[in-house]
């Protein structure tokens, strides 16, 4: 399976990134805190440039806690500030605004020695599609200013967000990239919901996803599905979970497709409890957990 999505209003999106980057004072990049770096967009570093930058870990009470704190040093050794937080409890949010007055501190001597008049600091929040952004917002404006949902694309068109006297707020719309290089990136977002249904194979990624917790989670399979023992097959693990969940068509033959997609809706609503899809080392492996086989006809 290749996952390739690329809107056009997503091409867009980058050109008026571009364009607006010369007002902007700080740039928060917005992460999936379960899968930081395959929802880190690669050209994040090319389009930003020397802004002072946050990075923000957000729906981290879906992710491990170890996972994350792996995260955060990783990040550390790059100079870049991270902080995780959930957009929709607000937790971790509160922190946000004192974060971005010392990421502008040298911005705002600079206008101090000059005798400017203080202004708003001005903040650009970029991020991958559904990753948050919105529910961030509204949460920073304490109202409805943005719409949210729970699919990808969501937000199409920029504008600019209040926050008090002291900070102004620019939403983008989600970028995605033209093309996964590597396709186990892919099936991360995927997973996560960061790409649309639609264009998916549920199979291939509930497969994707069932080997990494069989290495790292194997008792919440156990737990969730209500097994004896943790089945030593992903596809047999999968076909119980199709037992489970009732996926049976003529014959008594498991539908692999129900199946699957009945799994990751039940990841993705964090029925299968806090579950990171990528660590730091995961980055550094030869063969990555969860490595795409062919399907058994």
């Amino acid at each position: 399976m290749a996952i390739q999505w690329f809107p056009g209003h997503m091409a867009k999106a980058r050109r008026q990134v571009t364009e607006k980057l010369k007002l902007i004072d700080v740039v928060i990049e917005l992460l999936d805190a379960r899968l930081p770096l395959s929802s880190r967009n690669p050209m994040i570093d090319e389009i930003v440039s020397d802004k002072p930058r946050l990075i923000l870990l957000n729906k981290a009470d879906l992710a491990d806690d170890k996972a994350t704190e792996e995260w955060i040093a990783y990040f550390r050794k790059q100079g870049i500030r991270t902080l995780p937080i959930d957009a929709l409890s607000g937790k971790g949010v509160g922190k946000l605004p004192e974060l971005c007055r010392e990421q502008a501190a040298e911005m705002l001597a600079k206008r101090s020695d000059k005798g400017m008049q203080g202004r708003a600091i001005r903040i650009m929040i970029l991020g991958i599609p559904n990753v948050g952004k919105s529910s961030l917002i509204n949460r920073l404006s304490k109202r409805s200013v943005a719409q949210t949902g729970d699919r990808p694309a969501v937000t199409k068109a920029q504008q600019w967000v209040k926050m008090g006297d002291t900070l102004e707020l620019l939403d983008t719309p989600g970028i995605l990239w033209p093309k996964f290089e590597d396709q186990m990136v892919g099936l991360r977002l995927a997973a996560s919901g960061a790409i649309k249904d639609e264009l998916l194979d549920f199979t291939e990624v509930a497969l994707f996803v069932i080997t990494y917790m069989m290495h790292y989670y194997p008792e919440r399979l156990v737990d969730r599905f209500k097994l004896k023992s943790l089945p030593e097959d992903r596809v047999e693990m999968l076909e119980e979970i199709g037992k489970k969940r009732g996926c049976l068509v003529s014959g008594g033959n498991i539908d692999y497709d129900k199946a699957a997609e009945i799994f990751l809706r039940e990841l993705r609503s964090g029925k299968l409890g806090t579950v990171s899809l990528e660590r730091p080392i995961d980055w550094e492996m030869e063969e990555p957990i969860g490595k795409p086989v062919s399907f058994p006809e």
